[in-house]
């Protein structure tokens, strides 16, 4: 099946062109003498794939293969490690489309329980993507951000480590389809990867969760050889032009992150999805079992109380039992009764931009992040729930950039919302991610692989507004440049259009990049 993927159909204009591209791209990268913080993100900015040639490559049909995983392995030589040496960080790796973040969050939070009161492990890692506010949310340590003097440090140190290599060996050509020289320095993502397991190493931890960013198979956390435990939440179509449009495709991907040796779990897939994860289950060796909802979860208050994530704590609790099982053999596990630590972890996990209710004066902000159709119905379903027992006109926040597929999700959420027995939005805004009207995005928040005409001429928010309006004649729709501005319409809804003992009732959902922009202007914090 993997042959789907393989490059195909490369016209020589296409190729030129990205070998011409690549060439500027290598050439304009940043040269950093400062070393702060904010140098470092702006490092890390000019190591993003520009749209150009990220639109070269898909035209080109150039999508992740083997090669990203042989220049990872690399990378990872060039700054002093072998993929061997990753197991003294006994990786939990984690893969699905949905839930897989709260799932890697369930894992570190049980973790740290058992490293606050019995010290193994001693200190537990988490890896994820995107970011909400700040950049070094992605690397955490007992279940805090680094701080911005590590992430500076560890970052330079990398940036260092892997200039005097390619100083010192000379270039590597890996990708035989381009011909050319690997870049000095990995993209934006993969940098962040190797960076956290230098990071990591350095700073003596010795269990870490490590959620995938796109698929598994060619994902860059895949070099890891010999994880703890192999765990792949819920399946479904996104990001089809790296993983393929058909669930089997999307599967073979995701199941790439199961190794002979490691246990591996998933939980109850579509029967497309299963077959596809249990043959290459059984391609490895590698015993998968399929989990239901773990009965020891009865009076455990899962937040929020929904199947969805009573199925993510399930896959996260057979997770960490594995890790501890082998840090640990002395851990008493009862089949029948969770110990402490696993219902503190899962009682207290902090995983922001999910399912979060804020109140504000006469709004009450409603934030879940969610990316494909079927996230967004089950924010919308959550969203109606949490509505029930209020009343006040529904406004709605929203956007997705740089994914046509986006605006066929917004039927879905109308029909999740009506379902639900509640009225429709009368207020709809989509906005793009830029994040303040007047200084544009946070330093963090820079993106250069969108299409930067499409994103001023708000191009994508146009479309969703005609599809919503064609949906609800009766809505009340507009687009707005920000994401600041979008917050401050429906702020002033609150002053003029809600009654006594009402309350906007707005829901922000689609990109996490918006979700995350959001909440730094709600709450006016730098990260979390």
């Amino acid at each position: 099946m993997h042959h789907a993927f393989r490059c195909a159909g490369l016209y020589a204009f296409d190729i030129h062109a990205i070998k011409t591209l690549n060439s500027i791209f290598r050439r304009t990268m940043a040269s950093q003498s400062g070393r702060t913080y904010n140098d470092a993100i702006d490092a890390l900015n000019s190591l993003q794939t520009p749209y150009a040639i990220v639109e070269a490559r898909r035209k080109a049909g150039i999508r992740p293969d083997a090669a990203s995983i042989a220049e990872m392995q690399v990378y990872l030589r060039r700054i002093g490690y072998a993929p061997s040496d990753l197991k003294r960080l006994n990786i939990v790796h984690v893969a699905g489309t949905k839930g897989k973040g709260s799932t890697c969050a369930f894992t570190a939070s049980i973790l740290s329980q058992y490293q606050k009161s019995r010290s193994v492990p001693s200190r537990v890692g988490l890896f994820t993507s995107p970011h909400l506010i700040a950049v070094r949310e992605r690397i955490k340590i007992n279940g805090n951000s680094v701080s911005e003097e590590l992430f500076a440090r560890y970052f330079f140190e990398v940036w260092d480590k892997l200039g005097e290599a390619e100083e010192r060996d000379g270039q590597t050509v890996v990708d035989q389809r381009l011909g050319i020289p690997m870049p000095t320095r990995p993209v934006y993502s993969r940098y962040l990867t190797l960076m956290s397991y230098h990071l990591y190493f350095q700073e003596g931890v010795d269990c870490a969760i490590y959620e995938t960013g796109i698929g598994g198979e060619f994902d860059a956390t895949n070099i890891v050889e010999n994880p703890v435990a192999s765990g792949i939440s819920s399946l479904g179509i996104d990001h089809v032009f790296a993983l393929g449009n058909t669930i089997e495709q999307i599967a073979w991907h995701k199941a790439g992150i199961m190794k002979t040796g490691s246990p591996a779990f998933t939980i109850e897939q579509v029967p497309e999805a299963a077959k596809v994860l249990q043959e290459r289950a059984n391609e490895k060796g590698v015993a998968l079992k399929v989990l239901d909802v773990d009965p020891r979860l009865k009076g455990v208050k899962i937040r929020p109380d929904a199947l969805f994530q009573k199925k993510n704590a399930s896959l996260a609790i057979a997770l960490a039992e594995a890790v501890m099982r082998k840090l640990d053999p002395n851990t008493s596990l009862d089949p029948s009764q969770l110990p402490e630590q696993f219902v503190n972890g899962l009682e207290q996990v902090v995983w922001r931009g999910r399912c979060e209710v804020k109140v504000e004066g006469p709004v009450v902000w409603h934030v879940d992040g969610a990316h494909t159709v079927d996230s967004l119905k089950m924010a919308t379903r959550w969203f109606a729930g949490e509505c029930a027992q209020r009343t006040g006109p529904k406004a709605l926040i929203f956007n997705q950039q740089g994914r046509d597929e986006a605006v066929h999700f917004l039927e879905g959420m109308l029909s999740s919302l009506k379902a639900q027995g509640q009225g429709p939005f009368e207020h709809v805004v989509f906005c793009s991610n830029v994040t303040y009207a007047e200084t544009g995005y946070k330093r963090d928040f820079v993106n250069y692989q969108y299409d930067p005409a499409a994103v001023k001429a708000l191009t994508a928010q146009r479309a969703f507004a005609e599809k919503w309006s064609a949906l609800d004649p009766q809505a009340k729709v507009v687009v707005l440049p920000t994401i600041e501005d979008a917050i401050n319409h429906v702020r002033a809804l609150g002053k003029t259009e809600v009654g006594e003992k009402e309350t906007i009732q707005a829901l922000i959902t689609g990109s996490l990049h918006l979700v995350g922009g959001a909440l730094s202007i709600l709450e006016g914090v730098d990260a979390f």
